[in-house]
Order: C-alpha cells, then sequence, then structure tokens
C-alpha cells in the first residue's frame, strides 16, 4: 500500500519537526501584568565549581532588585541536592551565593525573581 502525497508531507514535517534541537524550538513568553515591555531586568551571574563547593557571584546592573537563589544538584543518588536562600542583589550589587554537595556536584543554576520596588 502507498501513502498518498499529502500525507507524507505531513509525516516529513512532523519528523522535522520533532528533530529540532531544544533551543532551536519556539518558547511563549509570560509577561508580567503591568510591567513594561522595555524594561531591563536580571543579575548577570557567574558560577565557580571545585571539589564539591560552589560560588557564584552575581551582578545586578538595573535599577530593579532581583531576587537570587543558587540551586544545586549532586551527582551521587544519596547527595541532597539544595535550593539556598533568596538574596537580594540591588542595583549596582553584587553578591556571593555559596552552596557544597558531599561529593561530586552535577548542575548549578541560579534563578531569577522580580522583587518590588
Amino acid at each position: 500500500m502507498r501513502l498518498s502525497r499529502s500525507l507524507a508531507s505531513v509525516t516529513a514535517a512532523v519528523c522535522l519537526v520533532m528533530s529540532l534541537p531544544y533551543e532551536a524550538m519556539s518558547h511563549a513568553r509570560v509577561r508580567e501584568p503591568g510591567a513594561a515591555s522595555s524594561e531591563l531586568f536580571g543579575a548577570s551571574c557567574r558560577s565557580k565549581v571545585t571539589g564539591s563547593e560552589v560560588t557564584t557571584y552575581c551582578h545586578n546592573p538595573y535599577p530593579r532588585t532581583d531576587g537570587v537563589r543558587l540551586h544545586i544538584e549532586c551527582d551521587r543518588w544519596w547527595d541532597l541536592d539544595t535550593d539556598g536562600p533568596e538574596v537580594q542583589a540591588g542595583p549596582a550589587q553584587t553578591v556571593r551565593l555559596t552552596g557544597r554537595c558531599w561529593k561530586e556536584v552535577r548542575s548549578v543554576w541560579v534563578s531569577h525573581r522580580k522583587l518590588a520596588r
């Protein structure tokens, strides 16, 4: 049995879209109610992993305060992952966040939250 041309085209298109890397896919953007679309926000963070210890520096160049939080995922199944406390990075301020695992670190990331002015 042969596939019709239209079914073959649809199948090829679906396969192409499903094979795209995640970064190439479009993402929905959610706007905060009442927020200006041109308002810049978000501290720039850089992390350093030394053995089982993590040190992150976040610098906020923008006028709105950023609540930053360090998240650490440990490599061993028995090692507890950690979500650090939220730290306020004010305008033109650099903050230091630290954390650790007992053994190896699998991944590190920082979450951001807009704080009231």
